[in-house]
């Protein structure tokens, strides 16, 4: 069941109510909170598993642990926002699970292993691992991105997941097996973010590569592929803010091929994504491995 119908207009106005607080540009779209208890969820569909979300100070990763810890979740959230904390604290009497937080930096393979460490140490078991950082820190087209750059955007959303991915499997490996949900994005074919889409396509690769290897150990390895989403503005940036009326014209494009390539129309809700990664974290999706599932109103990326 979808939520609330949204409709955007062409960026030309301000789209959604004002700028979105990530530092992507004026004309951002904005969007509600999922507020303190998930309006769709599935009681005890996660009892007695450990959870860690990275990426959970706010956003979709946010979201993702709301349902989780509200469907009895054991949680750990990780994040390299203190934020992570105060979303910690709002969810421990969600549900039968723990709920802890812990601060990592992800761009790192030492970070990663740390947040897994911390995993194992405070949780009972480690049984999914829900992969949620990265975001376009640019926006514009490729010749403009310096060298610089496009280095921090792949170190920004395609690092995280790789090396979480490798703290991980030893993990679950120990574990007897489990669950890697991986999340993506349609912006594989997006305009003005070339070093994101690349990144991006990166993730797609990791999960069906690393499907192969993983399914001899009990582990399946997944991922969504979310397309326009809209979210409350963020606390923490992604990126500065567009100077002059190249950048905000750059950023407007990406809005109006976010909004045209969708079937629907519009772009998604936080429990439109939080659903499918919830889905294919669960036992439900036992059968499911390799895929990317775009969850993008039917634009396939």
């Amino acid at each position: 069941m979808s939520g609330p119908v949204i409709g955007l207009k062409k960026a030309t106005k301000s789209v959604g109510g004002g700028r979105s607080g990530d530092g992507t540009g004026a004309g951002a779209p904005v969007g509600a909170d999922i507020g303190d208890r998930p309006r769709l969820i599935t009681p005890e569909r996660f009892f007695g598993q450990g959870v860690v979300i990275t990426g959970a100070a706010q956003g979709i990763g946010r979201a993702v642990a709301q349902r989780i810890a509200h469907e009895d979740g054991s949680v750990l959230l990780v994040d390299r926002s203190e934020l992570v904390h105060e979303v910690a604290e709002s969810l421990a009497d969600a549900g039968a699970g723990t709920i802890r937080s812990v601060t990592a930096d992800l761009e790192t393979f030492e970070g990663a292993a740390e947040a897994m460490a911390a995993a194992a140490g405070q949780l009972k078991s480690v049984d999914i691992v829900i992969n949620n950082v990265g975001g376009t820190i640019w926006a514009k087209p490729y010749e403009h991105y310096a060298p610089e750059e496009i280095e921090k955007e792949i170190r920004r959303s395609l690092f995280p997941t790789l090396w979480m991915c490798r703290a991980a499997m030893p993990v679950l490996i120990e574990n007897g097996g489990g669950t890697i949900v991986n999340v993506s994005s349609v912006a594989t074919r997006g305009v003005n973010r070339a070093p994101y889409a690349a990144s991006k396509g990166g993730v797609n690769a990791l999960t069906s590569a690393l499907a192969l290897e993983a399914a001899e150990h009990n582990i399946r390895v997944v991922a969504t592929a979310p397309g326009g989403t809209l979210a409350p503005k963020r606390r923490v940036a992604r990126g500065p803010s567009p100077e002059g009326e190249h950048e905000e014209a750059w950023y407007r494009r990406i809005v109006d091929q976010t909004v045209d390539s969708t079937v629907m129309g519009r772009y998604g809700t936080l429990e439109e994504q939080a659903g499918p990664i919830c889905f294919l974290a669960s036992e439900e999706a036992s059968y499911i491995t390799g895929s990317v599932l775009p969850v993008a109103g039917g634009d396939q990326g």
